[in-house]
C-alpha cells in the first residue's frame, strides 16, 4: 500500500487491505505509458487536474460518447458504456498525475472519493435515464478503489468504500456525446504539498516541469 495512505487520517478499520493496481489488472484497464501521458501544458487553456494543499484533487470532466441520451435501454447501455470509458480515462490521467514527478505517491494513496458530478447530454425532456447512465462511471470508480456497486462487491458488501462518492447525475444538455463525468478524489495532504512543492499543481505539466521530470526520469 502507498506510505503516504499508510500514515493518513483514516481508521485502521476503514483502510483498504487491497492493492488498487490488482484490480486494475485484473479489470483490464490500461494505464497506458509515460511518454504518451505526461505531456506540456503549453498552449492550454484547462488542465486536466488541480492539486489543492489541502488534499483535494480537481479531475477536469471529459464528454464521450455516441450522441444524445433517451430511455431505451440500448441507448442507456451505450451511455453507460462510455460512462465506464471516461472512468478508465480518469484513473490513468490520475495515476500519471500522482506518479510522474517521483514523490512517492501513485493511486493507492487515494485516500477516498469526494464528489462526481455526471451531466448527461439529452434534449428529451422526459428523459429519466441520467443517473442510470452515470452509474457506468460510478460502479467502475468503485470497481478500482472500492464500494457496494462495484464488480468486486458482494451482496452489496466490498472491503473499501473509498470509491464511493456524493453525486449528481442530470440530463437536459446539449452536445456531440453523450455523458462528461467530472470528480474530486482525496489524497494525503503530505503527498498534495510534496507534488506541488516538487512540480507545481497542475497537470499536464508547465513546459519547464515537464522537462525537469524527465530529466529525472532518464
Amino acid at each position: 500500500m502507498g506510505t503516504f495512505y499508510e500514515n493518513s487520517v483514516v481508521p485502521d478499520h476503514l483502510k483498504r487491505e487491497f492493492n488498487v493496481y490488482d484490480r486494475i489488472k485484473e479489470l483490464n484497464v490500461d494505464l497506458g505509458l509515460f511518454d504518451d501521458n505526461v505531456a506540456s501544458l503549453k498552449g492550454a487553456g484547462i488542465c486536466g487536474i488541480i492539486f489543492h494543499e489541502s488534499g483535494l484533487v480537481y479531475l477536469s470532466g471529459h464528454g464521450v460518447g455516441p450522441g444524445q441520451m433517451y430511455d431505451d435501454p440500448d441507448r442507456i447501455k451505450e451511455g453507460q458504456d462510455a460512462a465506464e470509458w471516461v472512468a478508465n480515462s480518469m484513473i490513468k490521467r490520475l495515476h500519471w498525475a500522482l506518479t510522474c514527478g517521483g514523490e512517492g505517491g501513485d493511486l493507492n494513496d487515494v485516500i477516498y472519493t469526494v464528489k462526481a458530478i455526471g451531466m448527461v447530454v439529452s434534449t428529451d425532456v422526459a428523459f429519466n435515464g441520467g443517473p442510470a447512465v452515470m452509474n457506468g462511471f460510478s460502479e467502475q470508480w468503485q470497481s478500482v478503489f472500492g464500494g457496494g456497486k462495484g464488480k468486486f462487491a458482494v451482496d452489496g458488501e466490498d472491503e473499501s468504500y473509498s470509491g464511493v462518492h456524493a453525486r449528481s447525475a442530470i440530463g437536459g444538455f446539449t452536445g456531440r456525446f453523450s455523458i462528461e463525468p467530472e470528480i474530486i478524489v482525496a489524497i494525503p495532504p503530505e503527498l498534495a504539498k510534496a507534488i506541488i512543492q516538487n512540480r507545481g499543481w497542475v497537470f499536464p505539466l508547465p513546459p519547464a516541469m515537464l522537462d525537469k521530470v524527465k530529466a529525472d526520469q532518464g
